[in-house]
């Protein structure tokens, strides 16, 4: 029993000593992600406590011996380096959980999220303008849109984001770079959320949500330029009655995020407003937004400007148990006649719909109709379409097999997918563009 007893005690000892020295040992950092360190630290915490647990069996085995011996108890030394063993550890795990709980909630990583979505194709064009093939006529893979995004939060009120647009210029033939999003955002509650910079505008990123298919195809007033996706300048949204009502409000440059903030050459006379507000009930979504400035075109000792663009707009949407379907509308007056004399109007509207059979596979389908120059030209009109079947086998990964039709009769105009109908503005020119093949977005 003694030798025993001896035994366990230098055993004792040798665990501290071994983990004396594991703490006096230099030190190497090195730089991981916080999630690596937290799986660490994890693992260290098991093995202590499983080292707890086994110093609470050798003593209870030893307490077990003691009772069927007369002999005199083990000696007072053995008996107190197990109990400094015994609590030696159980400090060490409080500080490797204070530790952990330190990486969770303060680490600057631990509150940082980066993230990236790409549009993709795969495809054969067929395009045609008075008979005549155009340039983008053909097969090509094509990398639409990439971008990368990095959002901190740095307390409960106040975060940050910053997301670039890659893009390939088709004029230009070369790829571009921009700063979409960069803004400091203030949450104060969910009824009132200030954006400084440039930030979401309130109806193109609202219809791409309701529509959900942005990948294949912008929507109907960011496809044919009469509205983009995000502008520099002070944004406030929320919602309010637990999300049953929606808005937003943002008082911008005009031009877009592409048109550059910095210096004086864009110094416009005034701001451009945009706003929307909206209802969400049992999967019915309502809203309605308009627009009311000079497009960034007012600018200091430049040509002057005679129209002010405004435009309206208005989407009801339906989802239930895998079917979404919606219908946007919008009608504009001078759009692009800011800096001319003449006036314009145009209108259109866009049907949609989906259905979700199956948690990998979908089918949808839209049309869009629009008439550019109901002034100027109005024989000229825009019909859209595209129909198609989706699969997602996971998450972040999207693949459509895809039809689109885009036809411009009595003149043409400048969409998402380039110059599209005849080679002039007038009437009984036409053009067609037809497209087929393969859809993807990735994202994370």
């Amino acid at each position: 029993m003694q030798f025993k007893t001896i035994l366990l005690g230098t055993a004792a000892l040798a665990l501290m000593a071994g983990s004396a020295a594991a703490q006096d040992a230099p030190k190497k950092h090195h730089h991981h992600h916080a999630a690596a360190a937290n799986g660490s630290i994890d693992a260290r915490i098991d093995q202590l406590e499983a080292e707890i647990h086994d110093l609470k069996r050798q003593q209870h085995e030893q307490a077990q011996a003691q009772a069927q011996v007369a002999a005199a108890a083990p000696a007072p030394s053995d008996q107190q380096v197990s109990q400094a063993q015994f609590e030696a550890l159980q400090n060490q795990v409080y500080e490797q959980q204070a530790s952990n709980t330190s990486l969770t909630k303060g680490s600057w990583w631990s509150n940082t999220k980066i993230s990236g979505r790409m549009y993709y194709d795969i495809t054969n064009i067929d395009n045609k303008a008075d008979g005549v093939k155009g340039a983008q006529d053909g097969f090509n893979f094509d990398i639409k849109r990439f971008y990368l995004g990095v959002d901190h939060q740095f307390d409960d009120v106040f975060s940050a984001n910053l997301t670039t647009d890659f893009t390939y210029d088709g004029t230009t033939k070369a790829s571009q770079l921009y700063i979409k999003k960069a803004y400091l955002q203030a949450k104060l509650n969910d009824a009132f959320t200030f954006r400084l910079g440039s930030a979401d505008l309130p109806w193109v990123p609202f219809m791409e949500d309701l529509y959900g298919y942005r990948y294949v195809e912008n929507t109907l007033i960011d496809r044919t330029k009469f509205g983009t996706s995000a502008d520099w300048g002070v944004h406030l949204l929320g919602k309010f009655a637990d999300g049953l009502i929606g808005y937003q409000i943002s008082a911008i440059n005009g031009a877009g995020y592409k048109a550059s903030p910095i210096g004086t050459a864009n110094r416009s006379k005034g701001i451009d407003v945009e706003g929307r507000v909206n209802l969400d009930w049992n999967g019915l979504t309502l809203g309605v937004g308009g627009y009311s400035g000079k497009l960034g075109k007012d600018i200091q000792g430049a040509a002057p400007t005679f129209h002010t663009a405004t435009r309206f707009d208005a989407v009801a949407a339906y989802k239930w148990e895998g079917l979404k379907v919606g219908v946007e509308y919008f009608s504009a007056d001078n759009w692009n006649n800011v800096t001319t004399p003449g006036s314009d109007k145009a209108e259109g509207y866009s049907p949609f719909a989906s259905y979700q059979f199956t948690p990998e596979w979908a089918v949808f389908g839209r049309y869009d109709w629009m008439k550019p120059n109901k002034d100027t030209l109005s024989a000229k009109r825009n019909q859209y379409y595209n129909f198609g079947i989706e699969y997602t086998p996971t998450k972040i990964v999207n693949f459509a097999l895809v039809y689109k039709h885009d036809a411009v009769d009595n003149g043409f105009i400048n969409d998402s997918n380039g110059t599209i109908g005849g080679l002039a503005n007038v009437v009984g020119s036409k053009g067609t563009y037809n497209e087929i093949g393969l859809w993807g977005q990735v994202r994370w």
